[in-house]
């Protein structure tokens, strides 16, 4: 969570989930700007008319560049209750390309706009890990929604990031979270409280009568809402440096200034531990937690008596030709609820499930672990 962000350029000082987005979804259009280059987003074809393959959109997207390419397979679609048109989507992406005055091939331009989006969206990673001074290569890649897995290695593969992992039922994941989400309210009381040195003594009971009052708006609040439920407190206040214009927020109590002094030298890389110090705010965050729903699927993530099947029976091809950054390649088709659990294996492969598509470059391995999660391994 954060307590600043921006939204369309606008800065917004209220408590939020700190995501940072960008506009490269699937439905993202691919375009040529005045100066010819190609460019992805953020604008989007959206539901209707969609991408060319669901049969009614007419610009291409990233969708139809993952279909042209092989990243998508057109049978496998839902599951199979949704067929993607490959040559309508081949026939308007050339003619799109003719109306647009250039002389890239369909399959050239398609692996132009899978790069472009994906140089988007390791832009946004940087933003969120380098840029805040978190170094990727000890993190893994979650990858979730439709087309998450779709691109996950790549960008893995750019930033230095040793694992992807793309949990059960991806398409679901977002819904999922909403359902297992804890009851949260958010407090804060601006003090503008100056310390330096052993202040920090004088300022902890002036914190605790603050915090004292917080919670018991809370507590209330809790009992007209109807809530059940132990309560968790979280305490954290919002430090800055005398003259500074932006704040850290650090965990409240003993050793306050001290947190302060090593998160601003982990953030911004120095510090000043004898210089004045401004506590601007005091936080508390009341959060119940929520009962997780029992699972209704197996140790794939699907459920037992709605595996996906494919449309009129048809059984999936064991391998496709796949383009993987430019050259094409031979890779084998799989299917999630197929995977033995703990057992490694090594790409390319397309690993396709009713809510998303997994791309597996070479050399890549990947497994199901017994949670029901795909842990995809980077070489490093």
């Amino acid at each position: 969570a954060t307590n600043e962000a921006e939204v369309a350029g606008l800065p917004v000082r209220v408590p939020m989930l700190d995501i940072h987005t960008v506009g490269a979804g699937g439905g993202s259009l691919a375009r040529f700007d005045a100066a010819g280059a190609l460019r992805v987003g953020p604008e989007s074809a959206g539901a209707d008319p969609g991408p060319i393959c669901y049969g009614k959109g007419e610009q291409p997207t990233v969708t139809d560049a993952n279909l042209l390419l092989g990243r998508l397979r057109p049978d496998q679609f839902l599951g199979g209750g949704f067929t993607l048109d490959v040559e309508r989507t081949r026939r308007m992406v050339r003619q799109w390309l003719k109306a647009a005055g250039s002389t890239l091939g369909v399959e050239e331009f398609a692996a132009g706009v899978i790069r472009v989006v994906n140089a988007t969206m390791e832009k946004a990673i940087r933003v969120v890990s380098i840029e805040r001074g978190y170094d990727p290569r000890e993190f893994a890649l979650v990858a979730f929604g439709g087309a998450g897995g779709l691109h996950a290695c790549e960008l893995a593969s750019g930033l230095g990031i040793p694992r992807v992992i793309v949990p059960a039922l991806p398409g679901a994941l977002s819904a999922y979270g909403i359902l297992v989400s804890d009851v949260v309210k958010d407090y804060s009381r601006t003090v503008l409280w100056r310390a330096s040195g052993d202040g920090e003594r004088e300022l902890l009971p002036r914190m605790e009568r603050e915090l004292g009052q917080m919670k018991r708006a809370a507590e209330k609040a809790f009992r007209e809402e109807n809530w059940r439920g132990k309560i968790h407190w979280e305490a954290t206040a919002d430090l800055r440096y005398r003259g500074q214009g932006y704040e850290l927020n650090v965990a409240a109590g003993r050793g306050l200034l001290a947190a302060f002094h090593a998160e601003h030298q982990r953030r911004y890389g120095y510090s000043h531990p004898q210089r004045e110090v401004e506590i601007v705010t005091v936080r508390l965050r009341a959060r119940i937690p929520a009962e997780p729903p029992k699972s209704g699927g197996d140790k794939r993530g699907v459920r037992r008596d709605r595996r996906p099947r494919l449309s009129g029976g048809a059984s999936a091809p064991q391998s496709a030709a796949v383009v993987f950054s430019a050259k094409p390649a031979r890779a084998a088709i799989v299917a999630r609820e197929s995977l033995p659990i703990a057992k490694r294996q090594r790409g390319p492969a397309i690993v396709t499930e009713y809510s998303a598509t997994t791309v597996v470059p070479p050399g890549v391995e990947y497994e199901l672990d017994r949670a029901g999660n795909l842990i995809l391994y980077l070489r490093r």
